[in-house]
């Protein structure tokens, strides 16, 4: 018989080796301007995205830190985040599967370890901090409903280094705590146990956090990224989603009926937990928390901020499997009778095709995200290898997507799109696009090279670019995959 513990091991090594393997090529533009960070902290060029620009332009310090140790050993940035990624969903599932068993409800447990990892929007982020800053974040749930405050604040700590939302989830559990230490004041009357104040849990806390925000604000001038006021711009912009809007696109991508039965059982498990598993309340707080918080912010509604979302879905789904589980029939007058014995177990066999056939449908919609990878990853991987070998070192780029290019490149790069400048993303608006936010910057900046495709900018294209600058290489669309071209201007 297999020990929990190695049970659990075995668990994380086959969903850690599993998910390396289907998505070790599955990736997005965003992260890669978090791998040139790592990069360059790792070459002694600072925290920066640009050598000698002292501007915060990612929402993660420890996981550019942990990058850049990896790059330091001399290990690949890209497969390092990947692989940091896959693990952690791995442990996202383990929690899950201990919070359920802490409260026991064991079928919400195992809805945890396979419906968390292999539900396709978490996949979708690997390469990206967000699967590690799940993981701390429900470790943090874990250790807090164990009573381990020290280590709890620790694990809060990390998950606000990981993405300074974790905070979120810290307030979530202040607050929770302080409820109880209040009821348990009033109540220390009848003789009951009062809580104590975890003074070194908020040593912990405190010391990790305030480390780091010291730091940003006498290297970056403030501990808040560049990236949320451009993200919150690029949410007011025509064509543009904010986040409710893209909650409600994201809501009919899913619009398939497995994914209604999961939502179905969910109900199910939202009335469970007010029947006789209150507990669950405190991740659906912060599960709401995140929601609300995202909302007032207004930012652009990027797929990868609807990730924290699926702990508390599946978790609900969980406990509707676990009221499912727990339906028995009357017995039969002739308890004897073999119909009779069945008929009692039928909630457990129930609970149990439920469960695997959600997680066999989750598994082919893994299958078919492996089967179709974002296209553009070759092609600007290619665009920004050739800039490297084609372009002087210290020649400037402007592009509208800069975090694969830049990081092949290796060249200072011009953002259109206001991620690495904020006073680009000054320019978004209501009232402008991202081509009046191009025309700006290329005022502005003077950049030596241009990555456009063709006919996105029309104004630019017809006007600095025809007048200033020459094509010196192009892309293809036919070989990529992609409507456009995509062409490298000379314009020294």
């Amino acid at each position: 018989m297999i020990s929990l513990k190695w049970g659990l091991l075995i668990y994380l090594a086959v969903v850690t080796a599993g998910m390396y393997v289907l998505f070790a090529h599955q990736t997005y533009d965003d992260p890669f301007i978090t791998y040139r960070y790592a990069d360059n902290l790792a070459s002694g060029q600072g925290f920066v995205y640009n050598p000698g620009e002292r501007v915060l332009s990612t929402t993660t310090p420890l996981f550019t830190l942990l990058l850049a140790g990896g790059t330091r050993i001399g290990l690949n940035v890209p497969g390092v985040a990947k692989l940091i990624g896959t693990f952690s969903l791995g442990l996202g599932g383990i929690c899950l599967w201990l919070l359920a068993r802490q409260w026991n409800q064991p079928w919400a447990g195992w809805a945890g370890l396979l419906l968390f990892p292999s539900f396709s929007l978490l996949p979708n982020t690997l390469g990206s901090e967000t699967p590690l800053y799940l993981a701390f974040c429900l470790g943090s749930f874990v250790l807090f409903a164990r009573r381990q405050y020290a280590w709890m604040a620790l694990c809060a700590a990390l998950a606000v280094l990981t993405r300074p939302d974790g905070a979120l989830a810290a307030v979530i559990l202040a607050g929770n705590f302080l409820f109880d230490f209040v009821r348990s004041r009033r109540s220390s009357g009848d003789g009951s146990q009062q809580l104590a104040i975890p003074w070194r849990a908020i040593a912990i806390f405190l010391a990790v956090t305030l480390a780091w925000i010291v730091f940003a604000w006498g290297y970056f001038g403030s501990p808040l990224p560049a990236t949320l006021a451009a993200k919150q711009a690029q949410g007011t912009m025509a064509g543009s989603q904010r986040f409710v809007d893209g909650f409600v696109t994201l809501v009919r991508w899913f619009n398939l009926w497995p994914y209604w039965l999961a939502a179905g059982l969910a109900v199910l498990g939202l009335i469970f937990i007010a029947w006789r598993a209150r507990s669950w309340f405190l991740l659906l707080g912060w599960t709401a928390f995140y929601f609300a918080g995202y909302a007032w912010l207004g930012v652009s509604g990027y797929f990868w901020y609807y990730a924290p979302l699926v702990p508390g879905f599946v978790s609900l789904v969980g406990l509707g499997i676990e009221m499912v589980a727990r339906i028995r029939l009357p017995k039969s007058p002739d308890s004897s009778s073999p119909v009779a014995r069945h008929s009692l177990t039928i909630g457990p066999l129930l609970a149990t095709g439920l469960l695997v056939g959600l997680f066999v449908f989750q598994v082919n919609g893994l299958w078919l995200l492996h089967l179709n990878p974002d296209a553009r990853y070759p092609l600007y991987r290619d665009a920004g290898l050739w800039l490297e070998e084609n372009t002087p070192c210290e020649a400037s780029v402007g592009a509208l997507e800069v975090g694969i290019i830049g990081y092949y490149a290796r060249r200072p790069m011009v953002d259109f799109a206001g991620l690495i400048q904020p006073e680009v993303a000054a320019q978004l608006s209501a009232q402008t696009t991202y081509e009046d936010a191009a025309l700006w910057a290329v005022a502005q900046y003077h950049p030596a090279y241009l990555a456009l495709f063709s006919g996105i900018f029309p104004d630019l294209e017809q006007g600095f670019v025809t007048g200033n600058c020459q094509p010196v290489k192009v892309f293809s669309a036919s070989d990529y995959q992609q409507p456009q071209d995509l062409v490298i201007y000379d314009c020294r």
